[in-house]
C-alpha cells in the first residue's frame, strides 16, 4: 500500500488489537467512529463541508477511493434532496456506522492488509477475529499516531484522527501521555466537527436514549 490510508482505515488499524484481533473500544462506538472517519476524510478531499452541525456535499463527483465513493453517494447531492439544510451529521453517522465496519473490515482484509481468522463459540457459534497481514501496516500506524501525539497532533490529518479516536474512547488516544495531554485529546473530540457527531452518538448511548428509526437523509436539527 504505497499511499497513505483514508481515516477511516487508518482509525480501525489502530483500533483493533494486534494480538486477539478484537477492537480496543466498544464495538458500537467503533463503528460511529469509522462513519465519523468517513466525514473527516471526504472534508479534507474537499468533498463535503459542514455548518452548524450539517453536512453538504461541495463536489459529488465520486472519489478514486470506492468505499469513500459509495459514503458520497449515501449523502444527498446538491440541488437533488428535500433535504436543502444538508444532513444531520450525528444522525448520519449512526445511520451508516454498521455499513462502515462491515464494509472496511472486508476491504482490509481483501487487500492482504488484515488477516481473518474464523473460530466457533463453545464449539458452535462461528465468529471472527481480525489480526495484522503481512507488511506491518498496522504497527506503522501505531508508532506514527504516538509520534504524532508526542508532539501534539500538529497536522490535521493526524488531528482529525486523534478526535474521532477519542470520541470512540481508544486507549492509546485517551489514556496515554500526561495529564495535561490527555485533557487536550479528550478536547479534540469536541472541536472537530465529525468527531463531535462521533461523541453525541456515544454519549447518547451511555445515556441510555432510544436512538431508533434514524434515518441517513432524516431530521431537521442541526446538531
Amino acid at each position: 500500500m504505497n499511499e497513505r490510508p483514508t481515516l477511516p482505515e487508518e482509525l480501525l488499524l489502530l483500533a483493533l488489537d494486534p494480538v486477539r484481533g478484537k477492537p480496543l473500544c466498544r464495538g458500537r462506538y467503533l463503528e460511529y467512529g469509522l462513519a465519523g472517519a468517513v466525514l473527516a476524510e471526504l472534508e479534507l478531499q474537499g468533498r463535503i463541508t459542514e455548518e452548524h452541525g450539517r453536512v453538504h456535499v461541495a463536489n459529488p463527483l465520486d472519489p478514486p477511493d470506492p468505499l469513500l465513493a459509495v459514503f458520497l453517494r449515501s449523502l444527498p447531492a446538491p440541488g437533488k434532496s428535500r433535504f436543502h439544510g444538508g444532513v444531520s451529521a450525528r444522525r448520519w453517522v449512526r445511520h451508516a456506522g454498521r455499513q462502515a465496519e462491515g464494509l472496511y473490515l472486508e476491504a482490509l482484509v481483501q487487500r492482504g492488509i488484515l488477516r481473518r481468522e474464523t473460530r466457533r463459540f463453545l464449539g458452535l457459534l462461528p465468529y471472527h477475529r481480525h489480526l495484522p497481514g503481512p507488511g506491518g501496516l498496522s504497527a506503522h500506524i501505531r508508532e506514527h499516531f504516538a509520534a504524532a501525539g508526542g508532539a501534539g497532533f500538529p497536522d490535521r490529518r493526524d488531528r482529525l484522527l486523534a478526535a474521532v479516536a477519542a470520541a470512540v474512547e481508544l486507549p492509546s488516544a485517551v489514556r496515554q501521555g500526561d495529564r495535561r495531554t490527555r485533557s487536550a485529546v479528550r478536547a479534540l473530540a469536541r472541536q472537530e466537527w465529525p468527531a463531535l457527531a462521533v461523541h453525541r452518538n456515544v454519549r447518547q448511548d451511555k445515556s441510555g436514549q432510544n436512538g431508533g428509526g434514524v434515518s441517513g437523509g432524516g431530521g431537521g436539527d442541526g446538531d
